[in-house]
């Protein structure tokens, strides 16, 4: 086999043509040199100050802003200006747009649209501060009128009155009610009851606990009742009695003994339907609600409770009173039949028309129950009243029996004994 040899040429002579040194395959012939950094940003720099647009004048016509006093910074193109167009002398492709090299200094790739380009803002530059070209003028600035006022006037806050008009409105301490009086108005206790509320300091006024008797209240004040108060009210008793004759209502006078006194273990009725165990501390604030005369029976009410004597003796009660009455014509004496005897206008003027005191009575109901006796109903109590009305028309009471009072009857109740109002029992 043979070996084939080559001979290393001789220092001085040429190279042969393939040992030469090829220039670089490349389309921009041979590559120039590389320019330095200093240079490129040199060349940015003067392309910039080339490209920028010339600064937009001052508006004339718009008028100053409050606090705007620091300009735009010149020489800087505004949010709203248009980007440069790109430079005609740099190097274009086949598609006729500008080439971007990365590679080379002061190239820049422009916009697709100059128009799209224009709507966009510039990004703001942090060190010019916030923008001022963005805020729309206020209306005093566009010379707009000033807002309308609002139809409805504001409303002042509800004052009392000062000065002399002060003392005018409130009225004095002495033209104001007492205490226990209010409270018998509102219905809570009677005066009675509410003075002993009172001294207890079960009473509040306001919030606060009056233990004074006579203190004085506004109207607009509020009262309130301890709970106590109201649970003592609710254990007090009501007491019918059948009360006979020689007995008075209330206390003793002319020897006689109060009607309270038949109130006793003995003297219950023994049909007394009602569970209430009697002690002697039931006989305590014992008080009459409504008189019957000592030459009088029949119903009598005795109770602890302030709210039933309200109830039964106050001025504008409403419950009825029913008696009867036996009677006799003092000017013929032996008439026996005197539902036939008796003059019609006479009756007549019971029902209504009479007066006692100097005051006009209220309307009574007053009809014949038998030839001798009259049924009687009133709504009001005056001393003696009965009696005093049938002297007026020529009548003589002989016997007075009371025998209702409200929706409470007397009913087979024995003279002389008495009994619990029931709990589902009512006056009214």
């Amino acid at each position: 086999m043979a070996t084939l040899k080559l001979k290393k040429p001789a220092p001085g002579t040429p190279s042969s043509p393939t040992s030469e040194r090829r220039a670089p395959l490349r389309s921009g012939g041979v590559k120039p040199a590389r320019p330095t950094l200093a240079q490129a940003e040199a060349e940015r720099a003067r392309q910039r100050a080339e490209n920028a647009p010339p600064p937009r004048a001052a508006r004339t016509d718009a008028p100053p802003r409050a606090g705007r006093t620091a300009p735009a910074a010149p020489g800087r193109p505004r949010g709203d200006a248009p980007r440069p167009p790109a430079r005609r002398d740099a190097p274009r492709t086949e598609a006729g747009r500008p080439s971007h090299d990365p590679g080379r200094p002061g190239t820049e790739r422009p916009p697709r649209d100059a128009a799209r380009a224009s709507e966009r803002p510039a990004p703001r530059d942090p060190a010019r501060g916030p923008r001022t070209d963005r805020r729309p003028p206020r209306a005093e600035e566009r010379g707009a009128p000033p807002p309308r006022p609002s139809a409805r006037p504001p409303q002042r806050p509800a004052t009392r009155p000062a000065g002399p008009r002060a003392a005018e409105a409130a009225p004095p301490e002495e033209a104001l009610p007492r205490l226990s009086k209010r409270m018998s108005e509102l219905g809570l206790a009677s005066r009675r009851e509410a003075d002993e509320w009172i001294e207890q300091g079960y009473v509040r006024v306001d919030g606060v606990v009056v233990d004074q008797l006579g203190a004085r209240v506004r109207p607009e004040q509020q009262i309130t009742i301890d709970p106590q108060a109201r649970l003592e009210q609710a254990q007090r008793v009501t007491i019918l009695l059948h009360k006979p004759l020689g007995y008075v209502s209330g206390q003793a006078e002319d020897g006689h003994a109060p009607a309270f006194t038949l109130v006793t273990a003995a003297n219950r009725w023994a049909n007394d339907g009602s569970k209430q165990r009697f002690n002697a501390a039931q006989l305590k604030h014992l008080v009459p609600a409504g008189r019957l005369d000592l030459d009088s029976t029949g119903l009598l009410v005795l109770t602890q409770d302030g709210r039933i004597a309200k109830q039964l003796i106050g001025e504008d009660t409403k419950v009825e009173k029913e008696y009867v009455v036996r009677v006799s014509w003092t000017a013929h004496p032996e008439q026996t039949k005197l539902n036939e005897a008796f003059p019609p206008e006479q009756l007549e003027r019971l029902r209504h028309g009479l007066e006692l005191d100097g005051e006009r009575l209220k309307p009574a109901k007053v009809s014949w129950q038998n030839e001798q006796q009259l049924r009687v109903v009133l709504r009001e109590g005056k001393k003696r009243q009965i009696r005093r009305m049938c002297e007026l028309v020529g009548l003589q009471v002989v016997a007075l029996k009371r025998i209702r009072i409200g929706r409470v009857g007397l009913g087979e109740l024995p003279p002389g004994q008495w009994r619990y109002l029931g709990p589902f029992e009512s006056f009214l």
